[in-house]
C-alpha cells in the first residue's frame, strides 16, 4: 500500500522553535507530528467507545428499571461528605 501525506500546517515561527525544542534525540518533526496525530486518533476512538458503552448502559438500566434514583445517590454522597467533615473537625483540621 502506498503511503499518503498529511496536509502541511502553518504555525508561528516561535511555536515551531518551541516544538523543535521538545523533540527527543533523533526524532524528526514529521515523526513527532505523526505520533501526535496517531495519539489523538486513538484518544478520540476511545472517547467514542466510552460514550457508546455509557449510552448502552443507560439504555439497559432503563429497560431493566434497575437504576438508583439520583436523589438517593446524592443523599448518600452528602452523608459521606458530612461524615468526612466531622472526622476532619474532630482532628482539628
Amino acid at each position: 500500500m502506498k503511503t499518503a501525506t498529511l496536509p502541511s500546517i502553518r504555525v508561528a515561527p516561535d511555536f515551531r522553535l518551541e516544538l523543535e525544542g521538545v523533540l527527543e534525540q533523533g526524532e524528526t518533526l514529521s515523526q513527532f507530528v505523526e505520533n501526535a496525530v496517531r495519539t489523538t486518533v486513538a484518544k478520540r476512538k476511545n472517547q467514542a467507545e466510552f460514550i457508546r458503552r455509557g449510552i448502552a448502559a443507560i439504555d439497559a438500566t432503563k429497560v431493566d428499571a434497575s437504576g438508583i434514583p439520583a436523589d438517593v445517590v446524592v443523599s448518600k454522597l452528602e452523608a459521606k461528605l458530612a461524615a468526612a467533615r466531622l472526622v476532619l473537625a474532630q482532628r482539628g483540621g
